[in-house]
């Protein structure tokens, strides 16, 4: 199995697998940040689509945060576990107070991404969702979940290296699910990568704006 250099390494390898998009109009790269940015930024260049970013924080249970009730996205999207807020009966003004706090952490991240840029229409547009990997993906199915409820026409999930079963659970959520490497014996995303240093804020504004530079050169 294929060890990456970095992450930009990983997306240059994972970018032909998705040669069929080359070029088309309706397509657009969200990455989740900030791993999947150096990824999705390859893809793009490849593709020559636009990059760029798309948000997602999870709702964790009052007193329980590592368990996830639900999560909120770019955008207002708001997608909710019944199950587990019922049998522990969380109440929706715990939700609301939940919700509200983890959108004042997704607003600053926006506007540190995104600066004052609207974020992408994606209502019948193409949208590849990558990341640097998948362990639970539980992160992804959050953010499939909340691009499907902005109409997109199609959702595919591009990871360059994931557990089978992540690659499993999520191609029953995604139309489309491209792992370019499914180790048997997979245990962390990092240990799939020579450098797998953290992607900065810093970095990932660098990266947003050459894309969009350079998707801008290819369009005028």
């Amino acid at each position: 199995m294929r060890v990456f250099a970095d992450r930009q390494d990983a997306g240059q390898y994972l970018s032909p697998l998705l040669s069929r998009f080359r070029g088309r109009a309706d397509v657009i790269v969200l990455a989740l940040p900030r791993g999947g940015v150096p990824v999705g930024a390859a893809i793009a260049e490849f593709l020559g689509a636009p990059l760029d970013v798309f948000l997602v924080r999870k709702l964790g249970v009052p007193g329980h945060e590592e368990l996830a009730m639900g999560a909120i996205a770019t955008g207002g999207v708001r997608i909710m576990n019944t199950d587990v807020t019922r049998a522990l009966g969380v109440s929706a003004a715990m939700i609301d107070a939940v919700a509200i706090r983890e959108a004042r952490e997704l607003a600053r991240r926006e506007q540190e991404y995104r600066g004052n840029r609207a974020a992408p229409k994606l209502n019948g547009r193409i949208v590849i969702v990558t990341d640097d990997g998948l362990a639970t993906g539980s992160t992804m199915r959050a953010a499939t979940a909340a691009v499907r409820q902005k109409n997109a026409s199609r959702i595919v999930v591009a990871v360059p290296v994931a557990s089978a079963r992540a690659c499993r659970e999520l191609g029953e959520e995604a139309d489309e699910i491209v792992c370019a490497e499914q180790p048997a014996d997979f245990e962390a995303v990092g240990e799939w990568y020579a450098d797998f240093s953290q992607t900065t804020d810093s970095e990932v504004r660098t990266f947003l704006r050459q894309a969009e530079e350079a998707y801008a050169g290819r369009t005028k």
